[in-house]
């Protein structure tokens, strides 16, 4: 069923007019790409006055079903006939108006098939989902077909959808076919515009047990070890960041005859097994099992890890005590299994879903409301790609949650995204050997209002019950919120716990804006306060 464009959706579908049919749109996951993709074919048929034969390429088969459906959903006339599928094990005739291709099929028949619709005298539009994906290696034979079509320009038309354009002669490469970028669509301006929910990011830092440390630290000073013999050798490693240091690193080893290409390969295999005990740090899982357990499954739960065998691990563990309500979606568990686990949790049946990176796109379940993200990456496009998951706007959900776990004292960045600034940022602690959570700020707050409520009932049934309460809040935002909002929700609580634990939450909001006054008070003396300490009068 299709609703009204955003104001967002609508300027850049005027430049991509503007720019004759052509444009890259950059914009934040679940801000409406798809959507603004199939009202661009819809205004160029009627525009023109003839029909459109649609290309669109997917860099996965859960994506091409996607699409499928959003076409469907979309054009509600449209027969299924009118739908082709290529890729994943879906070979539909080449000649349906509506042919959506994973890239892996495209790349031998796409550049052919849209050349020969141009000669027919056919109009082409091209769709490239995920867009960044298309300029590396033999992805780049889908736009074999460009240099051919000059005669044909006025009949082909084009847009780039991705939530991050690649840089330098990537981003190059990709405008030259699809046109230049039309849209900057991020994070901020789409919460302004509210297209996407609001959202807090947690970020909560484990420790190394004792052995990890050890391996961490030898694993450290090995490479230390490694690069200065490399730096003597190649007096241009010096400065360089991290990514281009790799890249150089590989262009050593790869030569054999290079001085120092042994000590190359040595060291970006020394720094794979740091990255690895970082990453698969004991505490990652246990910490993720308690934040789970902590905020239960009333909403529904996504955690995203780097490795398999980790994931599997949780899933296990989840299991156990939450039976038949959660789901695994990774590369080894076949195609099926994978749509299936996906059902599950679209449709409420499994409540928690562990992923690893084939999750990362293109897989939409709006009212999905808490991530976490169990070991950290440092490529921004999938710490972007993840929150999206999460921060879709649907029926019933205010706000999202994303818990972002990082191992302290390591190489791992601890930043999350450079729009931080548009959301609330809490700082916790996870003790692994009590499997308890610390947070200073809330703690301290807690801490008088437990002392408060326990002086007007000093029943240790009564005291067990407000500590419960105030350290199920620890995990959550909810002693942020307006009062009159906590006080709505302790009118509609359906249980007596529940009703206990919105009265914590009113207590604590209480003492922030009682902090707040006190804050901006003695913000407002020092400000009349000359440097010597006296009033200015």
């Amino acid at each position: 069923m299709k609703h009204a464009l955003y104001p967002w959706q609508e300027d850049c579908l005027e430049k991509w007019f503007a720019n004759n049919g052509r444009g890259i749109v950059q914009a934040v996951t679940g801000s409406g790409k798809t959507v603004l993709a199939l009202e661009a074919v819809e205004r160029l048929e009627k525009k023109t006055g003839k029909r459109v034969l649609v290309k669109i390429v997917v860099p996965t088969k859960a994506l091409m079903q996607q699409w499928s459906s959003a076409l469907r959903s979309f054009f509600e006339n449209k027969r299924n006939e009118e739908i082709g599928l290529r890729g994943g094990g879906r070979k539909s005739p080449s000649n349906r108006r509506y042919m959506i291709y994973v890239v892996n099929s495209a790349r031998y028949e796409l550049a052919r098939q849209i050349l020969s619709d141009l000669k027919n005298g056919e109009q082409v539009f091209l769709i490239a989902d995920e867009c960044h994906h298309y300029v590396s290696g033999e992805n780049q034979l889908i736009f074999e077909f460009f240099p051919y079509i000059k005669q044909y320009e006025s009949q082909f038309f084009a847009m780039g959808l991705s939530a991050t354009m690649p840089l330098g002669q990537a981003g190059k490469d990709l405008t030259a076919v699809l046109g230049r970028r039309i849209c900057n669509y991020g994070i901020k301006k789409a919460l302004e515009a509210q297209t996407v929910c609001g959202y807090d990011i947690y970020h909560i830092e484990v420790s190394l047990l004792p052995e990890e440390r050890d391996e961490y630290e030898k694993l450290t000073s090995d490479m230390l070890i490694l690069y200065r013999k490399l730096l003597k050798r190649n007096p241009g490693l010096h400065g360089k960041n991290k990514k281009e240091l790799y890249e150089e690193l590989r262009v050593i080893a790869g030569n054999k005859k290079s001085a120092g290409a042994k000590e190359a390969a040595l060291y970006m295999s020394l720094s794979y097994k740091r990255q690895s005990t970082v990453c698969l740090a004991a505490a990652r899982n246990r910490c993720a099992f308690h934040l789970i357990e902590m905020l239960g499954i009333q909403q529904k739960i996504i955690v995203f890890g780097e490795r398999i065998n980790q994931a599997e691990e949780l899933y296990r563990m989840l299991q156990e005590h939450f039976p038949g309500k959660v789901g695994r979606y990774h590369s080894q568990m076949g195609s099926q299994a994978n749509k299936n686990a996906l059902e599950r949790f679209r449709h409420g049946e499994s409540r928690i879903l562990v992923a690893c990176k084939s999750m990362d796109e293109g897989i939409d379940v709006p009212d999905a409301s808490v991530g976490i993200i169990l070991s950290g990456t440092s490529v921004q496009r999938q710490r972007t790609q993840r929150l999206g998951r999460i921060i879709r706007r649907a029926d019933g959900k205010k706000r999202a949650s994303l818990y972002y776990l990082h191992a302290a004292e390591t190489s791992e960045d601890q930043c999350f995204l450079p729009a931080a600034e548009t959301s609330r940022i809490f700082e916790l602690e996870y003790d692994s050997e009590t499997g308890r959570f610390g947070h200073d700020d809330y703690d301290r707050a807690a801490e008088i209002v437990f002392h408060r409520m326990s002086r007007k009932n000093n029943s240790t049934k009564v005291q067990q019950e407000i500590a419960r309460c105030l350290y199920k809040g620890k995990i959550r935002a909810d002693w942020k919120l307006d009062e009159n909002e906590i006080r709505k929700r302790i009118e509609e609580a359906d249980s007596v716990r529940d009703k206990n634990y919105w009265i914590c939450m009113q207590k604590l909001a209480r003492i922030q804006v009682c902090k707040g006054r006190i804050e901006r008070q003695i913000e407002k003396m020092t400000r009349l306060m000359g440097g010597d300490g006296e009033l200015k009068w």
